[in-house]
């Protein structure tokens, strides 16, 4: 049975070292997408500090994203593609990192304890099939060490599943 450990450091590049090695441990023999996408939504709400929201988003056929498994509040269960900042990542095919959602033209305000978002794409075979999105109640949560080290969680996550 896997057991998440406490990791005590600073070092954000350290860090991401040591999420994506339980990640990858946790992930090892299951390949069903919503299983998967669970339990790595579980371990980024436990593991990250100063988080209010950790989770999936998934494109559907028409161009809408459908809220997959997460940890937090309740969400907005559907994000057209190019709105809000889930949206402009599938858009843009890129990391969208937001230090202050207030500033950010279309923010869709599913909590509005939320203050700053990293979303991530979920990238296979040059399409676009979701993202991972992580909120945070403090402005400029996020830098380009937590999105290096997202990343690399959802290239994780997507090696992993059967998609």
């Amino acid at each position: 049975m896997f057991e998440a450990h406490t990791i005590e450091t600073a070092n954000k590049p350290e860090f991401y070292r040591e999420l994506t090695s339980q990640l990858g441990g946790l992930l090892t023999g299951e390949r069903d997408l919503i299983a998967n996408a669970a339990n790595t939504s579980a371990l980024l709400y436990q593991m990250m500090p100063d988080l209010n929201w950790a989770g999936f988003y998934f494109l559907r056929a028409n161009d809408e994203l459908v809220l997959g498994p997460f940890q937090g509040k309740v969400a907005c269960v559907r994000i057209s593609k190019g709105k809000g900042v889930c949206g402009a990542a599938v858009q843009r095919r890129t990391s969208v990192l937001v230090d202050d959602v207030h500033a950010f033209p279309g923010h869709i305000a599913c909590d509005s304890a939320s203050r700053s978002e990293l979303v991530v794409p979920l990238i296979a075979s040059g399409r676009v099939l979701g993202v991972i999105d992580l909120d945070s109640p403090s402005p400029s949560r996020f830098d380009a060490d937590d999105q290096a080290g997202i990343e690399k969680v959802a290239a994780i996550f997507l090696a992993a599943t059967d998609l």
